[in-house]
């Protein structure tokens, strides 16, 4: 099982990563918070690593604190909850937002991460809410616009990678695209990519 890498970022994009450990390329699935905090291509990665095994598959998930890794399998400790909706909700909030808003119950939060119903929210608190004392210090809070028709919207490098992200993450590009406009007009165009994403993220339908 592997839990550690140690090598040189080949490729970078908002949920994925291939890094070359001793001429070997490992394709690793992150959340965006681990995007953020990785350089460019061609630097050196360090990720702490899931393994996740299924019958037809071996897949890899890294993070870049040990602290994701930890909700990443809390998260996917919870009935209903797989790999790729625990990377989503890991993306969704910071993770000291999320731990909060388990926490505290706060449900209206943790609906407006896509994939994640009321049904999801309830359980995700029901199961998590006291086994989370490990990242209880991580604990305060979080942060939503319209577009016009007309001709096709021009997209800055980092509001590309962030409908790329989107679209990843399951949504049509046009609403994508509405959810960045909107999410630019609140923010402003200096707006970092995590910050953009992820509340792209809450407006996007």
């Amino acid at each position: 099982m592997i839990a550690f890498l140690r090598g040189v970022l080949l490729e970078k994009h908002p949920n994925q990563v291939i890094v070359d450990v001793g001429g070997v390329g490992y394709d690793v699935t992150i959340p965006v918070s681990t995007f953020t905090a990785l350089s460019g291509p061609g630097t050196e990665a360090q990720l702490r690593v899931h393994t996740h095994v299924r019958e037809d598959a071996i897949s890899l998930f890294g993070f870049a604190t040990q602290n994701e890794k930890l909700m990443f399998e809390k998260l996917t400790g919870v009935s209903g909850i797989g790999p790729k909706l625990a990377i989503t909700i890991l993306s969704g909030l910071p993770i000291g937002d999320l731990v909060g808003a388990i926490r505290g119950n706060q449900l209206e939060v943790l609906v407006k991460i896509p994939g994640v119903g009321k049904k999801t929210a309830e359980r995700v608190v029901l199961e998590l809410k006291d086994k989370l004392e490990l990242l209880a210090a991580l604990a305060p809070a979080s942060a939503s616009g319209s577009a016009s028709p007309g001709k096709k919207p021009s997209f800055s490098a980092v509001e590309e990678d962030v409908l790329s992200a989107l679209v990843n993450f399951g949504s049509p590009r046009p609403n994508a695209e509405s959810a960045v406009i909107k999410a630019r007009a609140e923010a402003g165009t200096e707006a970092d990519f995590e910050t953009l994403f992820r509340l792209a993220l809450k407006l996007v339908r």
